[in-house]
């Protein structure tokens, strides 16, 4: 299987999201990305989430996801950010509107075909095809999460710990090289190395 990269660019985020929801299912393939780079879930759990997941009793958007993780059996809970806060009302209202009663238990991301969730292979479609379109070419569904660890290791003051224990990686090394700061580290330094 290919190593896919995270998105350094918080630029190029904000071009994929604008493309999204610009094409066909815009709205849910947006919701999909923006859930993806801002909440550290994998894929298979992003992909498994219903709406008792990020709707209360009443249908108003939770201020947290709990859910037991696909690949480790752990439960896991994250906080629904601003960015994913709009990304589902904007979703859920267009879902809403066009496939007509939520029910609770129903996927949250919707595939075209009845009441059944996109799949893995649909969305790593999605993701590749977007980067390609906005020039990276490497992208897959991973890269999601990669994204949030790139970038949330940024904004913690580089703290590898803090971003292990969020990705639930057992050394720090897997999680340096998982979100390719190691090697974007390397590199760095051997440009100002620069001996000549």
């Amino acid at each position: 299987m290919k190593e896919v990269p995270p998105i350094r660019d918080r630029k190029k985020i904000a071009q994929i999201v604008q493309l999204l929801k610009s094409g066909p299912n815009g709205a849910r393939n947006a919701c999909y990305f923006v859930l993806g780079v801002n909440t550290a879930l994998r894929i298979g759990d992003v992909l498994n989430l219903t709406l008792a997941d990020v709707l209360d009793s009443a249908g108003q958007i939770k201020a947290l996801i709990t859910l037991k993780e696909e690949k480790t059996g752990k439960t896991h809970t994250v906080p629904i950010n601003p960015a994913v806060h709009k990304a589902l009302k904007e979703y859920l209202k267009v879902r809403s509107a066009e496939r007509g009663p939520m029910l609770p238990n129903s996927p949250l991301l919707l595939s075209n075909k009845g009441l059944k969730p996109i799949t893995r292979q649909r969305a790593h479609q999605i993701i590749a095809e977007a980067g390609r379109t906005v020039g990276l070419p490497d992208l897959g569904t991973h890269s999601l999460r990669k994204t949030f660890g790139y970038h949330m290791y940024q904004k913690s003051g580089r703290n590898v710990g803090m971003i292990q224990k969020m990705l639930n990686h057992s050394q720090s090394g897997t999680t340096l090289r998982y979100i390719g700061v190691e090697r974007e580290e390397i590199d760095d330094r051997c440009n100002d190395l620069n001996l000549t």
